[in-house]
Formats: structure tokens, C-alpha cells, sequence
């Protein structure tokens, strides 16, 4: 594989740009190596600046569940760009994607679209420790909710141990209003509930794990925090950023029949865009200004571009056996990777939802945090550099979820199985 002028570009980026890059994983820090300058992209594929080309498993992190530059999406935003890039205003656009949202989610009764992930969290946090009074919250060990300061903690020496900051420049003060769970574990958070009783505004949670790898939830998780937050008048908020369209059409919380109070949204719903969402029952969102004391606003909030980009992917998503063809993808993979890592003798767990995936070299199910950096990360070093010698892509982390997309063919797929038995061949000689 050639990598001389991706060499040459992060180098000379590297005098620019923090670490030459605008977001750490890509600086390829966890597998090491030369990062990817990527020129361009169309469906199942991606180029980069010295002319390989990839099968993509990684899909801009997730919105790209169309393919790269679908054509009913780039048409969309073609045509919206001729009226102008930004309003700071009003317009129709934000209705009809809104529209399109609520008939999906239907514990969205209202809604605010923000620019970003990181917007979507910390705007939805802020609305329930208005809504209920309160100033703590929960959130469990791997699970990534953007970069807000209270959200970058790790759990401290025990399940009544405050949270403390995972991240140079964030306030112990505000570090110490976050309070860490296990995920899949309810008894930890029975536990912090009831040690803090009346003070907890919220439990948050990627009902399934994307970044500790994918991680889906146990039987009877997602209803027990349902059930404990409630008889702890705590709100419960689904962090649907990655998961908002991409496990079901109504999300995770479609799949698992399980309604939160807040629902925090993104990546797909731009089609590839910068945009966020959050919403939830009606009384809580109209605490959110201009009808309630609870401010957040945005100049770029709304933007016509990425109303227009979200539209016409949910309006493809909305289509006929959408889903079932992504399982019915997910499925081969799972069932190729499976059978490849039984034949090579090689302890690997393969986790999946619909078309989120992740495999870990791990003689054990991998069902939280702690699993997770158990496994083998050298041995995954190893492979993705392997599989990117034979035009395979997948995220430069052994902790960030795989997606499969639409554009994702049989030959693709086929590709990428052969590719990855003779990886594991050469991971395990």
C-alpha cells in the first residue's frame, strides 16, 4: 500500500493543526502508522491521497448508512444550496425534518436540532437538571457522550467514589456531579441512586455501546434503568447519536420497545452533515428557551443544508425493506467473521446490532468497559494494518464501533472476509 504523500501531508499538517489533525482518532495513535488523507468518497468506498482505494467500515462514524455522496442526498443539498449555505433564521426545511423525526420517535413529542453530538448531550443534561431541580448525574464507564466537561470522567475506586476528571482542564467541581455505572450492570446504578436519593437529574446512556467498541445492552438492562429512574424521579436519557436510525428506523429504542424521556440524536440525521437533535416529552422541552428558563441556542442550529442533507436520507430510510437488507448484511458479516475466527483457532468475540459491529480478540463475551481493555489490542494493531494492505478500512481504534452501509455489496463483503482470514493467518504465525 502506498503512503508517501499521506506521509508528506500529515507531516506538513502536523505544523498547523493540533497533532495534525482535528480529532484525535484519526491521528491513527491507537494502531500507529500513517493516518489516511482521504480525497474522496462514493458508496461502499473511499480514496485516499496516494490513490488506494478501501472498503469503508468506518462511514464518516456512522451517518453514512446511505453509502458516501448518495445521490438523492447530494441532489438534495445541491438544490438547497442554490437559495443560500446559512439563514440564522427560520425555515420550512426545519418542520419537515422535524416531522420526519417525531413519526420515527414518538418519545419525541418536541424537539430542538443543535450542530453537533456534543451540542445534543449537554443542551439535553442541561433541560433535565432544569426540569427536575436536580444537579447530579449518571453515566456509565465507556460510554462517550461528546466532550462536554462533566461528561469526560471515568469511575473513581468504587461504585460511591466521585467522579474524577478523564481530561486535563476540566473542574473536579464539575467532575464530582457525574457519578459512573457499569454498563449492563443495574445494580451499580441501584446503588448510586440510592446513596444520592433526590439529587440525580438524570441517568444517560448509548443504549447500545458504540464506543468501547459495539456493545450491545443485557435482557432486561435498558427496562430496569427505565424502571429505576423512574421510581427515582431521575429523567432517563437514550444517547441515540450513533444508534438514531441506524440499529431500527426508531432507534434503539424502537428495537428494544423501551421510551426514554429525552432522546439525544445525530450523525444520520444530517446525511453526512454537521447537526445534532434533542427532544423529548413535551413538559420537559418546554422548560428549553424561549418558553422556559433552561437557555441553549445556536446561530448555525437549523441549518438549511443539513436540514435538507437529513430529509432526504430519512425519506430513503423510510423505504421498503431498508432494514431488513442491512440485517440481512450484518448478518453475513457476523456469520463470515464467526466461522473465519472458529477455523484459525482464533479467540475472537464479534458483537453486533443490525449494522453496527465490533470484534475483539477475547477468549471472553465482552459486554462492558472493563472487557473491553481486557482484550488484545497489539493483536488488533496488527490486523488493521494488515487489512488496510488489502483495501480494508475499519475505524484506527479496537474501540469504535464498525457500519455497514446500504452501498455495502456481496463482493464488498466477500472482500473484506477473505481479506480478514488471511490477516488473522498472519496475526496468529
Amino acid at each position: 500500500m502506498k503512503s508517501d504523500t499521506s506521509q508528506k501531508l500529515f507531516e506538513e499538517a502536523c505544523r498547523y493543526l493540533v497533532g495534525g489533525v482535528n480529532s484525535p482518532v484519526r491521528a491513527f495513535k491507537s494502531v500507529g502508522g500513517t493516518p489516511l488523507f482521504i480525497t474522496r468518497v462514493r458508496g461502499s468506498h473511499v480514496y485516499d491521497a496516494d490513490g488506494n482505494e478501501f472498503v469503508d467500515y468506518v462511514g464518516s462514524w456512522g451517518p453514512a448508512i446511505l453509502g458516501h455522496a448518495s445521490p438523492e442526498v447530494v441532489r438534495a443539498v445541491y438544490e438547497a444550496m442554490k437559495d443560500g449555505l446559512s439563514f440564522g433564521a427560520s425555515t420550512v426545511r426545519e418542520i419537515e425534518l422535524a416531522k420526519l423525526v417525531r413519526q420515527a420517535f414518538p418519545s419525541v413529542e418536541l424537539i430542538r436540532f443543535v450542530n453537533s453530538g456534543t451540542e445534543a448531550t449537554m443542551s439535553a443534561i442541561r433541560a433535565a437538571r432544569g426540569f427536575t431541580g436536580r444537579n447530579k448525574i449518571v453515566k456509565f464507564d465507556g460510554c462517550y457522550h461528546g466532550h462536554a466537561d462533566y461528561l469526560l470522567v471515568k469511575a473513581g475506586s468504587g461504585a460511591a467514589t466521585l467522579g474524577v476528571p478523564d481530561s486535563a482542564g476540566v473542574p473536579s467541581e464539575f467532575a464530582s456531579l457525574t457519578l459512573v455505572a457499569r454498563f449492563n450492570d443495574l445494580e451499580s446504578v441501584k446503588k448510586l441512586l440510592e446513596q444520592n436519593k433526590d439529587q440525580i437529574a438524570a441517568v444517560i446512556v448509548e443504549p447500545v455501546v458504540g464506543n468501547m467498541g459495539c456493545i450491545p445492552p443485557a435482557s432486561g438492562f435498558l427496562e430496569g434503568l427505565s424502571d429505576l429512574t423512574r421510581k427515582e424521579g431521575a429523567l432517563l436519557i437514550f444517547d441515540e447519536v450513533m444508534t438514531g436510525f441506524r440499529v431500527a428506523l426508531g432507534g434503539a429504542q424502537a428495537l428494544y420497545k423501551i421510551q426514554p424521556d429525552l432522546t439525544c440524536l445525530g450523525k444520520i440525521i444530517g446525511g453526512g452533515l454537521p447537526v445534532g437533535a434533542y427532544g423529548g416529552r413535551k413538559e420537559i422541552m418546554e422548560k428549553v428557551a424561549p418558553l422556559g428558563p433552561v437557555y441553549q441556542a445556536g446561530t448555525l442550529s437549523g441549518n438549511p443544508l443539513a436540514m435538507s442533507a437529513g430529509i432526504a436520507t430519512l425519506a430513503e430510510l423510510k423505504k421498503e425493506k431498508v432494514y431488513a437488507r442491512l440485517e440481512e448484511k450484518g448478518s453475513f458479516l457476523e456469520g463470515g467473521l464467526r466461522g473465519i475466527a472458529s477455523r484459525c483457532g482464533v479467540p475472537i468475540q464479534v458483537n453486533r446490532v443490525g449494522s453496527m459491529f465490533s470484534f475483539f480478540f477475547s477468549h471472553d463475551p465482552v459486554t462492558s468497559a472493563d472487557s473491553a481493555r481486557k482484550c488484545d489490542a497489539k493483536r488488533f494493531k496488527k490486523l488493521f494494518h494488515l487489512l488496510l494492505e488489502e483495501g480494508i478500512y475499519i475505524a484506527p481504534s479496537p474501540f469504535e464501533a464498525g457500519f455497514i452501509s446500504l452501498a455495502h455489496s456481496e463482493a464488498d463483503l466477500d472482500l473484506t472476509l477473505r481479506a480478514f482470514e488471511k490477516g488473522l493467518t498472519h496475526v496468529m504465525s
